[in-house]
């Protein structure tokens, strides 16, 4: 994929890449904070918990079917405005919900929200790789995506706290103010970065590819792993290793923590050089966290280690799966690369159901072999995909060279 470079000093582009840091951390803030707050907006709306839950749905596709669609409508257009564009959207939908007292808008408003997010997804990695040297791009985007892993550490805790004593427009509205704050850093850190390579019906065609599929399928599967298991970790850490109140929230935060670690320290430098094989180890890495966790279950301090290791092992995989598709897909990759988030959000949604399948027809521990069977398809996936090579394009027809990666 072409990235263009824009001449930035070493500060300069800290500055540019702490900003988009900072907008994946408040974005992905905003979307799980609605989860803490589910309640409230169910109480104040009148609506079931269980309908309350459809918001979280509507997010998940807004981001995956949504902000595909975006980032093909807005392929041509210079990338900073996408960003700007993308945070003005966010920003005005969470101010109407927060004024609406009408549930059928509030759920289309959470949909446009996540669809704004996708989009500023694919244009900060764009932003991100052009600030860089392309040996750096893949702890760019190891940087870009450690805001989402924080966001998963802390702002789901901060954001119920906020909620749950300012109210659910609270909340919504300190997620408001965290972007505007984005904005005016956008505005003034981010560099014009000019769109490059032919329009979305070209790129389509490299996009889709069936290497580049084999690869989001891996994206899927991976996410799908982790979340059959983590979307019933406190039941589990309740019932199963036998911890609860503030102990709970301490365990959350040292898999948060590695997490972070894991996509902007591991994950990102090995992406540069080795995302194939990264891909793999941390695939043996979730399936042995996966199991030892189910053996050591009821060690407490084991599975804290265990957590750790589960959350270093994925998120290490994280930008490498990124690198890939944006690799893969040669011509394609700016399309392309708003597509690994979609999978993602695909195989959240899939792993939380069969996770869920088994926690109601088995045990609290269920969940955790569910995780272990997917992980073990992950590592075979991984394997056959480590072998795909970027596509051959023609220098004279080539719109951009592939971002170099090493097998």
């Amino acid at each position: 994929m072409s990235t263009p470079q824009t001449a930035m000093s070493p500060r300069k582009a800290n500055l540019a890449l702490a900003t988009l840091f900072l907008g994946m951390f408040v974005l992905g803030s905003g979307e799980l904070g609605v989860v803490g707050v589910l309640n409230r907006i169910s109480s104040d709306f009148h609506v079931s918990i269980s309908s309350a839950g459809h918001l979280v749905t509507v997010y998940a596709l807004g981001l995956a079917i949504g902000g595909p669609i975006l980032t093909a409508l807005t392929i041509k257009m210079e990338k900073k405005t996408v960003l700007i564009g993308s945070l003005v959207l966010f920003i005005a939908c969470n101010l109407i919900a927060v004024l609406t007292h009408v549930y059928g808008l509030f759920l289309v408003l959470r949909f446009l929200i996540g669809a704004s997010q996708g989009l500023f997804i694919a244009g900060a990695f764009i932003a991100a790789m052009a600030v860089v040297p392309p040996e750096r791009m893949g702890q760019a985007i190891g940087v870009v995506i450690s805001g989402v892993a924080l966001s998963g550490a802390l702002g789901l805790p901060l954001g119920t706290l906020v909620g749950q004593t300012l109210g659910w427009r609270g909340s919504f509205m300190a997620i408001t103010g965290g972007a505007v704050l984005t904005l005016f850093g956008t505005l003034a850190l981010i560099p014009t970065v000019p769109p490059a390579g032919a329009g979305a019906a070209h790129q389509a065609k490299y996009a889709f590819a069936p290497k580049v599929l084999a690869v989001l399928f891996l994206n899927f599967i991976v996410f799908s792993a982790i979340f059959a298991a983590l979307t019933y970790l406190v039941p589990f850490l309740q019932h199963v290793t036998g911890i609860s109140g503030a102990l709970l929230s301490v365990f959350l935060l040292a898999y948060g923590a590695a997490t972070a670690v894991g996509s902007s320290v591991v994950g990102g430098k090995f992406a540069d050089h080795r995302a194939g094989r990264t891909l793999i180890i941390g695939s043996f890495g979730i399936a042995a966290s996966l199991l030892l966790l189910y053996y050591v279950g009821q060690i407490a301090w084991l599975v804290a280690i265990v957590l750790i290791g589960l959350g270093l092992s994925f998120y290490s995989m994280v930008p490498s799966l990124q690198v890939r598709v944006i690799s893969l897909a040669g011509p394609g990759g700016q399309l392309a690369q708003s597509l690994p988030v979609s999978a993602a959000n695909v195989g959240i949604a899939f792993g939380s159901f069969a996770g869920g399948i088994e926690i109601n027809d088995h045990s609290d521990s269920a969940p955790v072999i569910t995780g272990l069977i997917f992980a073990v398809v992950t590592i075979a996936v991984a394997w056959g995909t480590s072998y795909l090579k970027p596509p051959v394009v023609e220098e004279s027809s080539a719109t951009a060279e592939s971002v170099p990666e090493p097998a």
